[in-house]
């Protein structure tokens, strides 16, 4: 294979699996109707305050600390630009389980493969694995390795709030302020902002989520709607959408519904199937997320 048809691949590779891990850092499942992503509502009802970023922080711990397994079906429409700067879209139906904390595992019925595209996660590393040929990659880092979460769009951290399992650091510097519906939580580092959640008051289910860089300018947003319940007290967002700004001024987005939302009682056996990495067999292009947050390139199957 030549050089530059190798650089294609890995392009086309690192695009693909970007806003596949994007997803996987923000999972669910679409229902597109006539190509169009689902919108997500603004709540109007207008209920009482949490009135302080103490009693917003307690109800969201209570809410992750509810979480449990559930599976569900649904598709996914990624919307990207190739390597030649055209708009692209990806349309394609998924499974996905989770275990909270940390357990996560989605395949995508890609290019006639029902896993085309498996993205999963432990409580100790995450991985994604793209089959078809032109783009055959496979890529991995830890979960210790936060400090790198910042600059990607793969990160766990966005795909586990996107399922509305959200784990704020309640000794983190928080500021409290009021929208109508929303209370707003603010999180400030040294630096500046660096996320704000956006809570629905009637419900207390964060309804949209921005990320900022170090300059406090808003990287990705991720908006989520029409929850359903899992158990008495675990809701999932049936509706996802997330938006990744470029530096260039262009964006790139995921949309996700889920279609049935079940919980589930995992086995020992269920577990190791889905949530233990596998071995890199067979891929063209496989990386691994180094202590620099730099994805290295490890080796080439051929």
């Amino acid at each position: 294979m030549s050089e530059a048809r190798i650089q294609k691949s890995e392009t086309r590779s690192q695009i693909f699996l970007s806003y596949a891990l994007c997803l996987l850092f923000s999972f669910s499942a679409i229902l597109i109707f006539a190509g169009c992503a689902p919108k997500v509502q603004r709540p109007m009802r207008v209920c009482p305050s949490a009135e302080s970023a103490p009693a917003a922080l307690s109800v969201q711990k209570w809410r992750f600390e509810s979480a449990v397994a559930f599976r569900a079906n649904g598709k996914c429409l990624l919307s990207y630009y190739d390597e030649q700067d055209k708009r692209k879209s990806e349309n394609f139906p998924i499974k996905l389980w989770s275990e909270p904390p940390g357990r996560f595992y989605l395949q995508g019925d890609v290019a006639f493969d029902s896993k085309g595209i498996v993205l999963g996660s432990n409580q100790r590393e995450f991985w994604v694995s793209i089959k078809p040929k032109e783009i055959s990659s496979y890529i991995w880092g830890q979960w210790s390795q936060q400090s790198c979460f910042e600059e990607l769009a793969i990160n766990p951290t966005l795909l586990s709030e996107a399922l509305g399992i959200i784990e704020l650091d309640t000794e983190g510097d928080w500021s409290f302020s009021n929208d109508g519906a929303f209370d707003i939580l603010t999180e400030q580092q040294t630096a500046g902002i660096t996320k704000k959640v956006y809570i629905y008051g009637c419900d207390h289910s964060v309804r949209r989520i921005e990320y900022c860089d170090a300059n406090g300018k808003v990287l990705v947003v991720t908006a989520l709607d029409r929850y359903k319940p899992v158990s008495q007290d675990f809701w999932v967002p049936s509706v996802i959408n997330i938006v990744r700004h470029r530096q260039d001024g262009r964006s790139d987005s995921v949309s996700i519904t889920l279609s049935s939302i079940k919980p589930v009682q995992l086995t020992e056996k269920q577990r190791s199937r889905l949530f233990y990495r596998p071995q890199p067999d067979g891929f063209k292009h496989i990386y691994k997320l180094d202590e620099n947050c730099d994805f290295i390139r490890l080796g080439r199957n051929d």
